[in-house]
């Protein structure tokens, strides 16, 4: 059961929530970002990205994984190779992950490493 405090809580949060995604569309005027921010967000995508995949990729129950023979390295490598071959040309991302898990799945499920 909720109680008051709870969902007192639970309407702020949500309160808080919608005005920090509708920020920019209540505002009558657009804010000009410096160009040290602008730049900044280009690398969002790619940052946030790396966040998520590299200790999914080093990293197995706590530990550092030992073996080379890792399909999750084998798959990392090819995503790298394609986005440094692609880097600078359109959906580089993209076809970043889907590189990595096109030789990541065959491995994986074929192989069982």
């Amino acid at each position: 059961m909720i109680d008051g405090f709870q969902l007192l809580t639970l309407l702020g949060l949500a309160a808080m929530t919608v005005l920090a995604r509708c920020f920019f569309f209540i505002l009558n005027r657009e804010l000009p970002f410096p160009a040290w921010a602008q730049r900044g967000l280009q690398y969002a995508p790619i940052a946030a990205l790396a966040a998520v995949v590299v200790p999914e990729v080093l990293v197995t129950q706590g530990q550092f994984i030992s073996t080379l023979l890792d399909a999750r390295l084998m798959g990392a490598a090819a995503g790298v190779g394609y986005y440094a071959y692609r880097r600078g040309q359109g959906q580089a991302v993209l076809g970043t992950i889907v590189v990595g898990m096109a030789v990541y799945l065959p491995l994986h499920i074929g192989l069982g490493w």
